[in-house]
């Protein structure tokens, strides 16, 4: 079996390093497994090719994101928060589609893919999947629609276009587009949520509530986070033992989304109630530290961390891992803490219901309730879970070879269906 990968980059932003796992893990289990990358940014290797010439790549970035800025108002604040998959590459001709049995689609956003060349892709005849990471595939521009619902409908009034939004705004354009696109093809494209939440989501919208649908998380590896750390917290740049350390990774802590206030708000919470026994751990960029100012109990930052090694040993070190955002899919960071024996603490009411069964294997809050949220912490610093079942709950159900099978069952699927 023959399949390649279509993502934005190589290895930056969680789609890319999920997008690598897979395909490493299908690897692993015998498939021909490659990779078609807009931007490679890691180590060159013979399965991932870079496609598209500079030029072109920048006049797709550019060619698309002044469209959504004229249609915006002219307002930069949600210029990269939305997309429209208006112009891309011509990968329908590249040799490694030619040669799939599948092409399994990941985050083909900022000029990777428009819609007219999934067309093509998907008029070939090979199978076609698309992995999903967030809500784009389902709505008119936006990756993430918060408590707006318009994708129920077809979009329009879109609250990221704020007073230039309206009725026929770029958001119900795209939609539109969205849907001749899928409900043209004579062989519909089959669609993977990562989460049972993104799933329940695309089922509750207009372009997906009819397409083909499965549901497979996302792989880790987690045979290679280990309970016991390699290294010292001296040696780590860790506070010191006498505390038990609780860790908030992200690409970006402050951005909107990641509501790192509110961990905040919980971590002062907790401290109050068991002063002189925490530390918090920030692992990520911030580009907003006074937002730490506030923070009770001592803490470090350590930035980004491309180590994944040293990042593994973190999380060993670690009682807990906490997530405070607004919403996720499928929140990886509570998955390596899991996996590491760190008990995830969160908020619910999305795709972090899929990682933890509340008081089973982590602490579910009530969402936005930081009050709560400091009980998890509260549980999880009082020793009431095992780290040895944290990390086999993670192997059961997140491990490569896991996803990977499931993968191949599905592709084989549509390979028969074809």
């Amino acid at each position: 079996m023959k399949v390649t990968i279509v993502n934005h980059s190589d290895v930056v932003g969680g789609a890319s390093m999920v997008s690598l796992r897979l395909m490493e893990a299908l690897q692993a289990e015998g498939v021909d497994a490659r990779m078609l990358v807009m931007k490679q940014s890691g180590p060159k290797r013979a399965d991932i090719a870079e496609v598209g010439t500079p030029l072109r790549k920048k006049l797709c970035f550019l060619r698309e994101h002044l469209h959504i800025f004229l249609d915006n108002g002219f307002s930069r604040e949600n210029l990269f928060k939305v997309s429209t998959g208006e112009c891309g590459l011509p990968l329908h001709r590249h040799p490694w589609i030619a040669d799939a049995d599948v092409v399994l689609l990941s985050w083909v956003n900022q000029g990777m893919l428009s819609f007219d060349e999934i067309r093509r892709i998907a008029l070939t005849g090979k199978a076609v999947a698309w992995m999903m990471h967030d809500m784009w595939p389902m709505t008119g521009i936006c990756h993430h629609a918060g408590d707006c619902e318009a994708f129920r409908r077809q979009c329009g009034d879109c609250p990221f276009f704020g007073r230039a939004a309206a009725r026929n705004d770029l958001s119900h354009k795209v939609f539109v587009r969205k849907q001749r696109l899928y409900f043209s093809l004579p062989k519909p494209i089959m669609f993977v949520a990562v989460s049972d939440w993104l799933a329940r989501k695309a089922r509750e919208s207009a372009l997906l509530g009819s397409q083909p649908l499965s549901v497979i998380y996302n792989p880790f590896p987690v045979s290679l986070y280990r309970l016991e750390p390699r290294r010292s917290r001296e040696e780590l740049g860790l506070p010191a033992a006498d505390r038990k350390l609780i860790v908030m990774c992200a690409a970006r802590l402050d951005n909107f989304i990641k509501d790192l206030p509110s961990a905040v708000k919980a971590l002062n919470i907790l401290d109050d109630r068991m002063p002189g026994k925490a530390a918090a751990v920030f692992v990520g960029e911030i580009r907003r530290p006074e937002i730490l100012d506030t923070l009770h109990m001592p803490y470090c930052h350590l930035g980004n961390v491309s180590d994944q090694d040293f990042l593994r040993d973190i999380y060993a070190h670690s009682a807990a891992v906490i997530s405070s955002s607004s919403f996720e899919t499928l929140a990886s960071t509570l998955i390596e803490g899991m996996a590491a024996g760190a008990v995830p603490v969160s908020f619910g009411g999305d795709g972090r219901d899929d990682i933890i069964s509340h008081n089973v294997d982590g602490y579910l809050a009530a969402k936005g309730d930081c009050n709560d949220l400091a009980e998890g912490l509260y549980q999880a610093l009082s020793g009431a879970f095992s780290r040895e079942e944290l990390h086999r709950s993670a192997e059961r159900r997140f491990s490569d070879k896991v996803v990977a099978l499931k993968y191949i069952y599905l592709f084989k699927s549509l390979i028969n269906k074809q």
